[in-house]
């Protein structure tokens, strides 16, 4: 097959990427741009031993890495705030996070990119999460009705820095708390005590306030339908910690 066929599938995928690395749409295009051109010439190596994405990703980060230290600047940054907290991250978490949480690679994938370990990738990821956590700090409205599950969930927000302002069993506490305290996030379960929806619990908190919400629920096909926008973020009980955390640092990170 030819450069196009093989490679082109994942360029769009690749500038988001490397606008995103970079901070700036102009940029990014530009290393894209040098990258694809380099590729054409025979002057950069591409493992094709690799998919052709994972090794597309590789190869561009190879270019980027030689010149991108040039991009660590105010003036290069664009201005939304998701852009100017990506520009905080060193470029090596940065080059970590965004594999993961913005381009959906797996750990390994990300790894294989990176040309790196999986535990080199799993640390830097946990580094530039640490570092989002710090800057986003914020206050949490738990919607679960189970108390040892709630205090579960507790515990990885407060051991993430984060302000649990109330725990609520059902559908109207949780509209009643949101209302007393604005959240800047909600963490919600599906079936609530009384027989109530966290759904619907926060589809009334979000007819008011902009906020991000994750589901932690052990029936995720109620919110798997396709009749409807489904939610960003989805966990499914039982969960693992290290899950709910990364949600909540992506959560917080790309939320407008």
């Amino acid at each position: 097959m030819s450069l196009v066929e093989t490679y082109g599938p994942y360029l769009p995928y690749l500038r988001r990427f490397a606008r995103a690395l970079t901070g700036s749409q102009a940029s990014g295009d530009t290393y894209v741009r040098t990258a694809l051109e380099a590729l054409a010439a025979g002057e950069a190596n591409i493992d094709t031993a690799l998919s052709p994405k994972i090794a597309l990703y590789r190869m561009f980060l190879a270019i980027w890495s030689t010149t991108g230290a040039q991009l660590e600047t105010d003036e290069s940054v664009d201005g939304s705030n998701t852009v100017k907290r990506v520009s905080k991250l060193t470029p090596v978490s940065r080059q970590a996070f965004l594999l993961q949480s913005l381009e959906g690679l797996s750990i390994e994938d990300t790894a294989a990119v990176m040309n790196i370990s999986v535990s080199d990738a799993r640390d830097l990821i946990k580094d530039a999460e640490a570092d989002i956590e710090k800057e986003l700090r914020t206050n949490v409205l738990i919607i679960e009705d189970e108390p040892i599950i709630a205090a579960d969930i507790e515990g990885l927000v407060l051991e993430l820095g984060h302000v649990v302002d109330s725990i609520s069993a059902t559908r109207e506490d949780a509209v009643r708390n949101a209302k007393a305290k604005t959240p800047g996030l909600v963490l919600a379960d599906v079936h609530l005590a009384d027989g109530s929806s966290g759904i619907d619990a926060v589809e009334d908190i979000l007819a008011k306030y902009n906020v991000p919400v994750i589901f932690i629920t052990a029936f995720p096909e109620r919110l798997l339908t396709g009749d409807k926008p489904e939610p960003a973020y989805l966990i499914s009980k039982p969960f693992e910690p290290d899950n709910v955390k990364a949600a909540i640092s992506q959560a917080l990170f790309f939320h407008s």
